[in-house]
């Protein structure tokens, strides 16, 4: 479907004429900062054209200088969202015990970026949705080699061993952003340390355990009649 712009551009040009674009008073980088903004007050349905140009001021008129529809602009916020994860995993992977470090660090992106976590993992744009594991590949290409390294495991190793961690981690951001954690950051520590000690063990004392091909119903019966 067209926007109103477009339209006005076709009609103009069959009579001759050309649509100059409007004087920019705002960039590019400032609009999108604004609907940013609003995605973190008010979650990304409240991004409406008015809403943006409320913010910056103006009417909403700017907005179409760089956007042709609204929804594209609530793509740059998605991946801006995308960008500011990914600084938070950068982080994570500074720290003393890296895999641990990225599991702190997506829970504080949880805590600190409610809005734009759910619009990343939660209720992402049209087109983009199954995204999530796509987010998990990226964490995993940063992670790999620190988790080798410190873990002493070959690549596809660690790519599981962190995909399992990552997962317990999306539980509880899930958890945080939805206001149903009942769990302390103590209570949240003590298990990821938990998980980690379990899966390493798993990983290096069960043959098979990597590729899912272990005796699962005789180290169950052996583990139960302990």
């Amino acid at each position: 479907m067209r926007s109103i712009r477009a339209v006005a551009q076709w009609l103009l040009r069959k009579k001759g004429c050309v649509l100059m674009p409007p004087k920019a008073k705002f960039t590019e980088e400032e609009i999108i900062e604004a609907a940013v903004s609003i995605t973190r007050k008010k979650g990304i349905a409240a991004v409406t054209a008015r809403e943006v140009g409320t913010v910056l001021g103006v009417s909403s008129r700017p907005l179409f200088t760089y956007f042709d529809t609204v929804d594209e602009l609530k793509r740059r916020v998605y991946f801006y969202a995308k960008e500011l994860y990914q600084q938070y995993i950068e982080k994570g992977l500074s720290m003393e015990i890296p895999a641990l470090g990225v599991g702190q660090q997506c829970l504080n992106f949880a805590r600190n970026e409610p809005e734009l976590y759910r619009y990343l993992f939660l209720a992402p744009p049209e087109g983009l949705k199954g995204k999530v594991t796509e987010v998990l590949r990226s964490a995993q290409e940063m992670v790999r080699e620190s988790v080798m390294k410190i873990y002493h495991m070959d690549a596809d190793t660690a790519d599981s061993f962190f995909r399992d961690l990552w997962l317990v981690a999306y539980s509880y951001t899930t958890l945080i952003v939805t206001r149903e954690c009942p769990y302390t950051d103590e209570e949240i520590s003590k298990s990821f340390t938990k998980f980690s000690l379990s899966l390493c063990k798993a990983y290096k004392e069960i043959p098979g355990f990597s590729a899912g091909s272990f005796d699962k119903d005789g180290l169950f019966t052996e583990l139960v009649n302990k």
